[in-house]
């Protein structure tokens, strides 16, 4: 069945979804203050720092917001946020990995509980489904930064494992070890990408019926609109009607 996978969809769907740029703000700024704080505060020596800004750099937030999040991490001000990472199933037996920054474990864990049980799906236990996924970091670019064979020759030569250009851009694979290396050798060439970062890659996609894919999508719209939500990755698949018909 040819259509729309949700890993590619599902960061769009999330934009459009945190239309309170607030919320949205508020998120990036988390993550940035937590990367400060588990590593140095320069985004050149600390890659998860880097990725972080250039996610707060796409989504237009303003420069003083990302320097206060940092100086909030060199103050040790706030709170402290515990990583945390939820697995389950949601409708249809689709795997679906959430990664949280919370202030309150036990608050977060009973909202995605709850999330998973009104879908249809339920919550596992960690490693229930990450082994379907590739942990892998991610560089993308838009289409005009370069042709493919340009972006394909670059990558191969700053290590990169994979390749896919099409439409929407370039996206650029390379392993956890190695991904720091392969982004900082294609910003030299590049620029800055768009997106630069660690994420879990689904192995496989599963194609789903419009009404499963119906439910899956409106269980990633809660997901992501919960302000302990950093993101959430699925494995499925849905039709080019249905991310018509929602708006994708």
């Amino acid at each position: 069945m040819a259509g729309h996978s949700q890993f590619k969809n599902i960061m769009h769907r999330k934009g459009r979804q945190d239309a309170q740029k607030s919320k949205l703000f508020g998120k990036l700024a988390r993550e940035i203050t937590v990367a400060a704080k588990l590593g140095t505060p320069d985004p050149n020596m600390n890659p998860r720092l880097r990725a972080a800004i250039i996610a707060a750099r796409q989504e237009n937030m303003p420069k003083d917001n990302i320097e206060r999040a940092i100086k909030k991490a060199l103050g040790n001000e706030g709170e402290n946020y515990d990583e945390i990472r939820y697995e389950g199933y949601g409708p249809g037996g689709v795997a679906v990995i959430v990664e949280a920054l919370t202030d309150n474990r036990n608050r977060a864990a009973s909202d995605i509980r709850s999330f998973f049980t009104k879908s249809g799906g339920n919550l596992g236990e960690t490693g229930s489904v990450s082994f379907m996924f590739d942990r892998t970091g991610i560089i993308e670019y838009d289409r005009s930064v370069a042709d493919d064979d340009a972006v394909l020759d670059a990558a191969i030569e700053a290590g990169a494992d994979d390749v896919v250009s099409g439409e929407g851009g370039h996206e650029i694979y390379a392993s956890t070890e190695g991904y720091r290396d392969v982004a900082k050798a294609l910003e030299a060439k590049f620029g800055e990408p768009r997106k630069a970062a660690l994420i879990w890659k689904p192995q496989n996609t599963v194609a789903v019926d419009d009404e499963t894919g119906e439910k899956l999508l409106k269980l990633m719209d809660l997901l992501n609109e919960h302000d302990d939500v950093q993101n959430v990755y699925a494995n499925f698949e849905i039709s080019d009607a249905l991310v018509a018909k929602m708006g994708g």
